[in-house]
């Protein structure tokens, strides 16, 4: 089942969707080249809800036609009405499996006579072998090469490549996969408690949990290993220093295979059981110096592998905001766009989707105009998501 073009109803809800984000009118000319041809004839997203309304925004505005895809308890969402033609998934094993099918999604896109894939975030955002099969089909991956993907989904490699490009790092372990392997890795070599367990491959607080004494760990290591199974088909978990009282800062990154740029940070310390509740771009009382060198470093570390596209570079930072010499330790990086994208481009004016396609159609980010010394910030924007308690 397919569905053309939306019904007239729609436009005040397309309306709403692009004041709350992002358009070409509401998100200044940098980054968007001005009166460039579109990177592409037609894009598939690969994704569902606010974020596909997202990138099917920052298409239209480029010039781009979009197919989408939807399951039957996605039908009276809005993505499948916005989108220019909508395809309805075969029903999986659960409401979200469709969206999962790496297979069946590039296939589909190919089928549409698509020349780009925007997967969003979540889903197969983070997948080296989606972004392989979309190259190996002609689809051009709206987001970083595979083996910059396969790199930073694993915590450990990560932090390999962040101390080869001289970054602070947390004391830990590499991925270790059960209990008696951990335990013996202690013994050789000792960490002071607390710890914290965290999963190798995956995230969103699964498969993580803090040890404050030694006779705890293995039963904690042998649950987060079980969860991170589960979660993300892999039991790895490695073990690292736990910071008591630190602040959470992500920096918005932009590459084009050459040159990396920042556009500041963002402020997630505020979480709920382990997921980030509020944001705040930028950080409040962020002292410049320090801005200066986390951005620098998130910079050194994306310019030392030739990262292209837009990604999240987390970091922890141990002690006070103010301080210019404050210590920071990276955490890991997210090679996709990131739900808080839109509180980055509300202050700094630059239209992170419409970049993404930009740089995949070859644009480098001189072309558009994006350079550090260009780059600056106004204001403050807040995201704040909502969640249910359990029961």
């Amino acid at each position: 089942m397919t569905m053309d073009r939306a019904p007239r109803r729609l436009h005040v809800l397309r309306d709403h969707v692009s004041h709350h984000t992002g358009s070409a009118a509401s998100i200044a000319a940098l980054g968007t080249a001005g009166a460039a041809p579109p990177p592409f004839k037609k894009i598939f997203i690969a994704n569902r809800g606010e974020i596909a309304c997202r990138i099917h925004r920052a298409a239209k505005a480029l010039g781009m036609e979009t197919v989408g895809v939807y399951t039957r308890e996605d039908a009276a969402g809005l993505h499948p009405k916005v989108v220019d033609k909508a395809i309805e998934l075969a029903p999986g094993a659960s409401p979200v499996a469709p969206y999962l099918d790496a297979a069946g999604i590039a296939e589909i896109a190919a089928r549409e006579g698509c020349n780009a894939v925007h997967p969003g975030y979540g889903f197969l955002s983070e997948n080296e072998e989606f972004a392989a099969l979309c190259e190996k089909k002609g689809l051009k991956f709206v987001g970083p090469s595979p083996k910059t993907i396969d790199l930073f989904g694993d915590k450990t490699k990560a932090k390999e490549a962040a101390i080869r490009a001289k970054i602070p790092v947390l004391t830990g372990s590499p991925g270790l996969k059960t209990a008696n392997e951990a335990v013996a890795y202690l013994k050789e070599n000792p960490m002071q408690f607390p710890l914290l367990l965290k999963a190798a491959f995956g995230g969103g607080g699964r498969g993580q949990a803090i040890v404050h004494k030694e006779a705890d760990f293995a039963k904690e290591f042998d649950k987060c290993s079980k969860e991170a199974e589960m979660s993300f088909g892999r039991p790895e978990v490695f073990v690292e220093r736990f910071l008591a009282k630190a602040m959470h800062i992500e920096i918005q990154v932009l590459g084009d295979g050459r040159q990396c740029v920042h556009l500041f940070e963002r402020d997630c310390s505020v979480q709920l059981r382990k997921q980030k509740v509020v944001e705040i771009a930028p950080a409040r009382g962020m002292n410049p110096k320090l801005r200066e060198r986390i951005g620098g470093a998130a910079v050194a570390l994306c310019s030392s592998v030739g990262y292209q596209n837009a990604g999240t570079v987390e970091f922890l930072v141990e002690g006070e905001l103010s301080d210019p010499n404050a210590g920071f330790y990276f955490l890991e990086l997210n090679p996709r766009i990131q739900v808080e994208h839109t509180i980055t481009e509300e202050i700094t004016g630059v239209d992170l989707v419409q970049t993404q396609f930009r740089i995949a159609g070859g644009l480098s980010l001189s072309a558009l105009g994006i350079e550090q010394n260009k780059l600056s910030f106004k204001g403050f924007a807040i995201q704040i998501r909502v969640g249910l308690l359990p029961g």
